[in-house]
């Protein structure tokens, strides 16, 4: 059986705000199985922003040790934690984060121009991009700006570009934050369907509803893993995309009766 992808252990974040250290993350532990797909939970200020951050490398931890796919990176210095970050995770954000006078293929192609040591033409990385987007659905919408997008498709366009240096661990932060319920839904199934070819995701979420799209939930209360258990009837977002079309179309046809 490989390693885990990811192994925390009795990891602590305490920053030093004036007088009183706040103690952020308080001795967590934790293994990430290749292909596990799981929401990290908790009220404001419960830790799991800062956890999420220690995850994608973006900060460091205080004490305790993490390994990324078997490598310590307490031992990296800046320009190593970079890369590292650049070529074994993928972010995804809640306000898309994308440049705005770009296209959607170019927004995807943008973190393969940031790795200090590849060497991969131009071609390569157009192709890559545009497989991703395909991956996602939006090949036909290569050429398009952000703003000719809706809120769905931008947060697709991310997600590809969250997988364009085919990242170990896909690290999304409140990916449905911004969208309606019907577009998240459609999200997720994005998400499942990338969760069942293999990819690994973290996804911090407080929609108890989109927790239900994953297979585990970890819970933080005070910095601490209250709560860790694989998800009891998860929901599918194949079959509720098909409810929601099966209420729409029974909506029209009463709509229209009505108007007859």
């Amino acid at each position: 059986m490989s390693s885990p992808v990811v192994q925390i252990k009795d990891i602590h974040k305490i920053y030093e705000s004036g007088e009183v250290p706040v103690h952020a993350v308080r001795g967590v532990s934790l293994d990430i199985n290749r292909g596990e797909f799981i929401a990290l939970m908790g009220a404001s200020g419960s830790g799991k922003s800062t956890l999420m951050n220690m995850l994608g490398c973006l900060d460091r931890q205080t004490k305790g040790t993490y390994l990324l796919d078997g490598i310590d990176i307490d031992k990296l210095d800046r320009n190593e934690l970079a890369d590292l970050r650049n070529q074994k995770l993928g972010f995804v954000f809640q306000g898309f984060n994308l440049l705005a006078r770009t296209t959607a293929l170019e927004n995807v192609e943008l973190p393969m121009l940031y790795g200090r040591h590849r060497r991969v033409s131009a071609r390569q990385i157009r192709d890559r991009a545009m497989h991703c987007l395909e991956i996602v659905g939006l090949a036909n919408r290569a050429d398009h700006m952000p703003n000719q997008l809706s809120g769905g498709q931008q947060q697709r366009v991310a997600i590809a570009r969250g997988l364009v240096n085919e990242p170990q661990v896909l690290l999304a932060d409140e990916p449905t934050g911004n969208l309606d319920s019907k577009t998240s839904v459609e999200v997720m199934g994005v998400f499942q369907k990338l969760n069942d070819q293999g990819i690994t995701i973290v996804m911090v979420t407080h929609e108890l509803d989109i927790a239900h799209y994953c297979k585990r939930n970890l819970i933080l209360r005070d910095g601490v893993v209250v709560r860790d258990e694989p998800v009891q009837n998860r929901s599918i977002a194949a079959h509720e995309m098909a409810k929601i079309k099966d209420a729409e179309a029974a909506a029209k046809l009463t709509a229209g009766a009505h108007a007859a």
